[in-house]
Formats: structure tokens, sequence, C-alpha cells
């Protein structure tokens, strides 16, 4: 087992971070498991693991240089950390304690994955080590209070866990200075296959309802409708063929995988394991570079959760820890 750092670039600084040095950090087991995660957005960049015929491929998309992260054209949050609200807040507005917030907005005039400079858009701090039989990433950032018009000054912290049985663990962490709201989430694009979309992937998701976006992507009202006798029903594994997906699964059964993606091709199979109350799924298809190449599953918080008293909460108060756990398990079949 190894880790290995190398610088890849320097960025070209926005009015909330100054020119810095991105660096990539390879976390090799020896065994089915090799991740390169860059600071740059804590960005997953590749999860190498074997087919069924021992052939290793990287089954995350990613870019191939520095500046094509930093543009906003090509990199749809490609394998990025996004906070400090992951999913959207309805026009770009909520309330805590009676005090009204406007927070940045930049789709729609909704406020989406944190704003026109969330967490992907920043160089996070790292350090790396081997804690017994996993290897382990810790990448910080620090928000200042009122950055996106969020209250708090916000400390988050991803840490990437990697073990040779084949497990990758995103373990998230926030604290705050002020009552605010925290959810975080890792947007990668995954793809088992060597095939250039996943319409041959079976997908399986452990829930029995989703929730209703309209046009801008904020839910409908009521409570979450039933996914049974719908295009969205994947209680059972069944092949996405072309069915575009951008809908978030309520996960209402705690016990069991949240979802689990395969590729008949390949063999390869992927489970996710969550602690968070969603799991947003995205097949990509209005990803300009390459429609359909991925899906997203995002375990976080419910879509605009702080307007809707109705579903858990978001909310972080002082002497608080935010904290969420994801687990993707590799395997073959």
């Amino acid at each position: 087992m190894e880790i290995r750092r190398q610088t890849v670039g320097i960025t070209a600084g926005h009015a909330g971070q100054p020119p810095t040095q991105v660096d990539a950090y390879t976390m090799d087991t020896g065994a089915d498991l090799a991740v390169t995660v860059w600071t740059y957005g804590a960005s997953l960049v590749e999860v190498q693991v074997p087919d069924r015929d021992g052939v290793v491929d990287n089954v995350v998309l990613r870019l191939p240089e520095l500046a094509s992260y930093e543009s906003r054209r090509s990199n749809p949050y490609l394998g990025s950390v996004m906070g400090r609200f992951c999913r959207a807040v309805r026009d770009g507005r909520f309330r805590l304690d009676g005090v009204e917030h406007e927070l940045a907005t930049n789709e729609a005039g909704q406020h989406i994955h944190g704003g026109p400079l969330g967490f992907d858009r920043y160089v996070w701090t790292a350090d790396a080590a081997r804690d017994g039989d996993e290897l382990q990433l810790r990448l910080r950032l620090d928000s200042p209070d009122g950055a996106q018009g969020y209250p708090g000054a916000v400390t988050a912290e991803c840490r990437y866990r990697v073990s040779g049985d084949g497990t990758l663990v995103f373990d998230y962490r926030a604290t705050t200075t002020a009552s605010t709201i925290v959810s975080l989430t890792n947007h990668a694009f995954w793809n088992l296959s060597r095939a250039s979309t996943v319409d041959d992937h079976v997908l399986a998701v452990r829930a029995d309802r989703a929730v209703v976006f309209d046009d801008d992507f904020v839910p409908q009202a009521g409570p979450p409708p039933p996914v049974a006798n719908s295009g969205l029903d994947h209680r059972r594994a069944r092949q996405l063929g072309g069915a575009a997906l951008d809908n978030c699964f309520v996960l209402d059964d705690a016990t069991g995988p949240a979802a689990e993606l395969t590729d008949p091709a390949t063999g390869r199979v992927m489970s996710v394991h969550t602690d968070q109350p969603t799991l947003g799924v995205y097949t990509g298809d209005h990803y300009a570079a390459l429609p359909r190449g991925g899906i997203c599953l995002t375990a976080g918080a419910m879509p605009d959760a702080p307007n809707r008293p109705a579903y858990p909460s978001a909310r972080l108060d002082p002497g608080g820890l935010y904290r969420q756990r994801t687990v993707h398990r590799f395997g073959v079949c």
C-alpha cells in the first residue's frame, strides 16, 4: 500500500481564492483498488478497479488537465465535492430563526450545488496517511461567514478512505460559528464499462418514493410520491437503456445498500451505502462533452430542505458536528 503525491498545476484564481497550487494524491492499495483525488474541488479523478477478467480501468469520468476542471463549460461538477448545500435552494432564499438569507444564484434564478463559487471551485488543503489496513486522504476547506450568502464561518472536511478489500469511503464533517445549513456530497460520474454510455448498465435503487421536480429542479408541493408503476421504479434491478434520470430517491430503509450498479459486460459491480435521507441519480444526459457517459449517485439532504419543514433538517448550529458517510464497495459478478 502506498500514497503518491504530485503537483498538477496552479489555478487561475478567482475572487474567493488567489492562484493556488493543485496536487494529486493517489492511494494505491496494491490489490484491487487505486484512487486518485485532486485538491481542486476535492475532486475524485480516478478509481481504478479490475473487471471479472482482471483488466483494470478507471470507472469515473475525468478531464485531461486542470484548466478543464476550472471551466464550468467543460466541468459539470465532475467528481467534485459540492457544498455548502448540494442540490437546490428555491429562489436562492431560506429563513433561519426568522431571518431571511439570500444566496447567490447560478441556474434559472435558483441556488444550485453551493452557488457559482461553491466548494467545488476551491483548492482544499490536504494531508494523507496510512491508518492500519487503509489509506486516508483528509481534505479541509474554510468557508468564511457570508460566502455565497450563507451565515456562519464553516470548516468542512472530506476524508477519502481506501482499503484493499475494494472499499472507498466518503466521510464528511463540518462545524460552524453561526447557525447555517450544510449538505455535502460527491458528484462523480460512474461508468463501470469500456462503452461510451451507461445504457447497458443495470441499476437497483432501494427506494419506494422519489422527489418530483418542476422545470427549475425545485421539488413540487406535497410529499414525494411512490415510484410504483412509474419509470422511476428501480426497486428491482433493471437496465438503464435510454431512460433519462435526474431524480432524488428517498431512502426510507436504512438497512442494506441504497443502490447497486452493475455492468454485465465487464462484470463490475458497485454498491452504495449511506446514512443520508436521499440518493440523487443523474444519467448525465445534459453533459455536453459526453452525454450519458456516466451516472451520478449522490447521497445528501433533501432538495430545498431549508424551505420544507416536512423534510429532514439540514441545519447546523455552533457546537454541533455535521457528519455524512457514504461507502462504495466494488466487486465482480
